[in-house]
């Protein structure tokens, strides 16, 4: 089998960073494609890799949000075709599976191995002297090129740059979907959102677009606190629960809000808490985010949950379906209904991917973003 060599941001294991190495990419077989990167997004998901919160098969080729151009295809391939602009979805969509069939492509079977980046039939493509290789969420986007299954792209208009779109593979629909669908928000409800970053910023625009009277945002770091409400459409922000909630309690009347949404970087049971008592009746703990992989952040007393008929549940992908809500997201882009340029706060070369993470976890930015050298 013929193999090209790439150059990619490999994880060896938690509490190491990011090595770069170049590494054996093989052609794509049945159903796949292989894909020239020209950016990806720089997800606090990968971070959770190196921090050691992913229970992830090392070695593993980072990164699950990029768009680039189809550079080959295998046999049987129908959706895209060699030169094609796309967007990779970090959950595939199959289409023909249960929760794909049933509108919930968020949960399509073909995601099944996205903490090894091992394919359906048991192999790899990526490979370094005779180790195999896996891509996060079986695409690995920090590699200059990758090889995927077809069912994770979806064809990308020419006129959406690259960096953009890299985005819309992940973050912006996790984080509008989780106000849109998961939450369910409606017009006139008081939403509290936990994290400014490159997920919650999505979920405030989401919330208010959805019609939210009040958006609320909790986050420790000032630059994110401004931003969410000077351009993503917040209309109060606060660094810390306590004083969310005097202000929620205040302008609801004792109400409370109707939807928490959390997407910060790591949920915490002391957030799930906070979130809960900040919830009025029939309101509902909407959790994007995942927490320590050694602590439980879901610890509530069944009282609290049935006193007030509080709901908590988990989202994924936003409840968003990619075939759909990708073009629909890109729409809202175009008619300047979804602001997308503002939050990438600076873009990094592959080799600054360490660089770039160090931003992320100082708060320096909304999203980075990689672009890769053409």
């Amino acid at each position: 089998m013929a193999t090209i060599t790439t150059h990619a941001a490999v994880a060896r294991g938690p509490h190491i960073g990011w090595e770069l190495t170049d590494l054996e990419l093989d052609d794509p077989k049945e159903h796949e494609v292989r894909i020239k990167f020209a950016a990806s997004g720089l997800c606090h998901s990968d971070d959770h890799i190196t921090a050691g919160d992913a229970p992830v098969r090392f070695p593993m080729v980072g990164g699950h949000e990029g768009a680039g151009v189809v550079e080959s295809v295998g046999p049987n391939v129908t959706r895209v075709k060699p030169g094609d602009r796309v967007v990779c979805s970090y959950i595939p969509a199959c289409g023909a599976c249960r929760p794909c069939s049933t509108g919930h492509q968020n949960m399509c079977v073909k995601g099944l191995h996205a903490g090894s980046g091992m394919f359906l039939d048991g192999t790899f493509r990526f490979h370094k002297d005779g180790e195999d290789y896996g891509g996060f969420c079986s695409l690995g986007t920090f590699s200059q090129y990758a090889v995927v299954s077809e069912w994770a792209v979806v064809p990308l208009p020419d006129d959406i740059p690259f960096e953009i779109a890299s985005l819309v593979g992940c973050g912006v629909p996790t984080g509008w979907g989780s106000a849109v669908y998961a939450a369910g928000v409606r017009a006139g409800d008081t939403v509290v959102v936990f994290g400014a970053g490159g997920v919650g910023s999505n979920a405030v625009q989401g919330a208010r677009y959805a019609g939210a009277k009040n958006v609320v945002v909790v986050d420790p770091v000032d630059f994110k606190r401004e931003t969410a409400v000077s351009t993503f459409g917040a209309t109060h922000a606060f660094a810390s629960a306590p004083e969310a909630h005097e202000f929620v309690a205040a302008t609801t009347w004792g109400q409370l809000a109707d939807h928490v949404i959390m997407t910060p970087d790591a949920v915490t049971e002391q957030m799930v808490n906070a979130a809960v008592m900040m919830t009025g009746k029939g309101g509902k703990v909407t959790i994007t985010a995942v927490g320590h992989l050694t602590e439980k952040a879901v610890h509530v007393h069944a009282g609290m949950l049935i006193g007030y008929q509080r709901q908590i549940r988990g989202a994924l992908f936003g409840d968003c379906n990619p075939l759909y809500d990708i073009p629909r997201l890109l729409g809202l882009y175009r008619s300047g209904d979804l602001k997308l340029d503002e939050l990438i706060t600076r873009t990094y070369s592959l080799d600054e991917v360490n660089d770039a993470y160090r931003d992320l976890n100082d708060g320096k930015n909304i999203r980075g973003v990689i672009v890769h050298e053409s």
